[in-house]
């Protein structure tokens, strides 16, 4: 799995799981989402991203090889 695969579905799994706390538990956790897509939208700009600094940490590559 590369960086960018991995950058999706950690944003996608969290989007979902935001909106289904929002759902079933508070609309608060739309908060959360917002957070996402603001971190989303700041990546987008700057081409920086927390998340995928950490993946490189952990060993991730940009590209499959």
């Amino acid at each position: 799995m590369t960086i960018n695969e991995a950058l999706r579905f950690i944003a996608g799994t969290m989007i979902l799981l935001s909106l289904l706390l929002a759902v079933s538990h508070s609309l608060n956790w739309l908060w959360f989402t917002a957070f996402i897509g603001v971190n989303l939208l700041q990546s987008s700009i700057s081409k920086w991203c927390l998340m995928m600094t950490i993946l490189k940490k952990l060993g991730l590559k940009d590209e499959q090889a």
